[in-house]
């Protein structure tokens, strides 16, 4: 079947394309060159609309024990949302830590086509890609954690070699069917179980004598050197403590010029000036970032309202429990290799430590000059539920808008910001290449994110409208894999997507040699059974697996 999308307004960055009318041909879910005269079985009429490849999540936390665990803990914010209001329920609900299903339609409703896990567990991996599996829409992948596994950290303190380190994490790349390498809060997590309540970027393990630099830098250079597109994503030291743009700074710098993605860096972006010792470091981020070519960067926006705080740095989480709200948190651990935190927050914008976190992520984003390597994204549920995107959109196209939220805010807190002093209004274009061409290429995506020759046909299209907020929340038209899913902001088909994974090569015998034996003395589950096969991904009947290029060794 032949489909073709006429006269659209184009903006596809990875092809250079910024505005221009194009007619988009589609057949058999990807997108083909014109097929000379041949007539299309379906034709929509797309003069006067814009055209965006199908939009990429490339950080959102929406499958795994820690999602579960936060829909448990709130059934407040299932009872509030507004599909359990209006008794639509079947489908699920939820604002904050929404349903399976609610999150795939919501993604959807905004022409979002793919996301990604960003904290997959190794060892409870096969759950996250079950819950994952139940996300209709959505194309979906995972990175797996590792850098407070008990495993990793033997390996790092007993002096094995980067290549042994290097098969170690290939296998739990295959093993955990995922696209990337995650570490949070590096070495962090592990250390909290010994009673260390901090762990500063060159403070040591008090058990294992290794550093949070040293963790980062094996990662690093493990991933790189394996040929991952995606850089290690790194979830740095000392979230959320003021002072702690020291630390990000310091990492910046002492990676030795690896690739390395800083996610939510609004929550590592924070000095101690003022009289309440809580200040703005997104100037001097900003700066080091447009700098230093080897870093890239999501920002983890905080916008306001209710929301739940949900992550793998279990020592973070338990120092952030006294302000819960509503007054509930769940702190707990799996295998003792990695931790989980729950906390439930409500970020108000009259809060001076809120309102400043709002502004800091704002002028991260307008201070950074490359949008290539920087991401939109809310670290969903964290800063904000993912549902709130367009608002997020329209204070980054929109100044005089911005300037207006600025002056509601709590006053000391917009007169300590440079917010309203910035001018520049991101384009249409550049949105596109945040939300899509740009993350598409951090992640290694060849056949997402662009709208050329051989490309998933993902494809959104939208009303341009002054205002962007209302322009991004309801599309008039989502395609998921040249299927037509969304019409004029509302669900028409249930469709699902794949499963994106990087398979890098690897010396299997050597990684299993002592991996066996250690499964069995240590661990409650088999070697056999950690792993993932591609069977139990498609056998589902939801997925397949689309497999991308590692380039080897560098």
């Amino acid at each position: 079947m032949l489909t073709k999308l006429t006269g659209g307004r184009v903006y596809d960055p990875a092809h250079g394309i910024n505005g221009e009318i194009r007619d988009i041909y589609i057949r058999d879910g990807r997108i083909i060159a014109a097929p000379g005269d041949a007539s299309p079985d379906h034709e929509f009429d797309l003069r006067g609309k814009v055209v965006m490849a199908g939009a990429i999540d490339m950080h959102t936390h929406i499958g795994g024990g820690k999602v579960t665990i936060a829909r448990n803990l709130l059934p407040e914010d299932h009872r509030g949302d507004q599909a359990a209001r209006e008794g639509l329920m079947r489908g699920g609900c939820g604002h904050a830590a929404p349903s399976t299903l609610t999150t795939g339609y919501r993604y959807a409703e905004m022409g979002y086509t793919t996301g990604f896990e960003p904290a997959v567990l190794p060892v409870n991996a096969r759950q996250a890609h079950h819950e994952m599996a139940d996300v209709p829409l959505l194309d979906v992948g995972g990175y797996a954690m590792l850098g407070s596994d008990d495993y990793f950290l033997r390996l790092l303190s007993s002096g094995k070699s980067q290549e042994e380190i290097n098969n170690y994490v290939a296998w739990t790349i295959h093993s955990a069917q995922c696209i990337g390498i995650k570490v949070v809060n590096p070495g962090g997590i592990s250390a909290f179980k010994f009673n260390q309540r901090s762990l500063d970027l060159d403070e040591q393990h008090v058990y294992y004598g290794v550093t949070p630099r040293k963790v980062l830098q094996t990662l690093a250079r493990a991933v790189h050197e394996l040929g991952v597109p995606h850089p290690l994503h790194v979830h740095g030291s000392n979230l959320g403590v003021p002072g702690n743009v020291e630390t990000t700074l310091n990492t910046m710098a002492g990676i030795e010029g690896l690739p390395l993605h800083l996610t939510h860096i609004q929550f590592h972006s924070y000095g101690t000036e003022g009289d309440r010792k809580f200040s703005s470091g997104a100037a001097r981020i900003a700066e080091a970032f447009n700098r230093t070519k080897n870093i890239t960067m999501d920002v983890g926006q905080v916008l306001f309202g209710q929301t739940v705080t949900a992550s793998g740095d279990s020592q973070r989480q338990h120092a952030n429990a006294s302000h819960a709200n509503p007054n509930k948190w769940v702190c707990m651990d799996i295998e003792c290799d990695a931790g989980c935190g729950v906390v439930p927050f409500k970020y108000r914008d009259k809060n001076f430590v809120n309102a400043l976190q709002w502004a800091i992520g704002l002028e991260i984003f307008l201070l950074a000059d490359d949008p290539w390597r920087i991401f939109l994204t809310t670290d969903h549920p964290n800063g904000a539920p993912f549902t709130s995107y367009p608002h997020l959109i329209k204070l980054l196209t929109n100044k005089s808008f911005r300037n207006d939220m600025l002056a509601t805010i709590n006053p000391d807190a917009a007169a300590l910001s440079t917010l309203g002093s910035l001018t520049r209004e991101y384009s249409l274009y550049e949105i596109a290449i945040m939300t899509r061409a740009g993350a598409a290429k951090l992640l290694g995506l060849k056949d997402r994110g662009h709208l050329g020759e051989g490309a998933g046909a993902d494809i959104t299209v939208y009303t341009e409208q002054e205002d962007k907020e209302a322009m991004f929340a309801r599309p008039d038209y989502v395609f998921k894999d040249g299927e037509l899913v969304v019409k004029n902001g509302e669900v028409v088909k249930v469709v699902w997507g794949n499963v994106h994974t990087v398979k890098p090569e690897f010396d299997r015998a050597a990684a299993e040699k002592d991996l066996k034996s250690y499964f069995e003395r240590y661990l409650t589950m088999k070697m056999d059974n950690f792993i993932i096969r591609d069977q139990e991904i498609e056998n589902d009947g939801r997925s397949k697996i689309i497999v991308h290029p590692c380039g080897g060794k560098a």
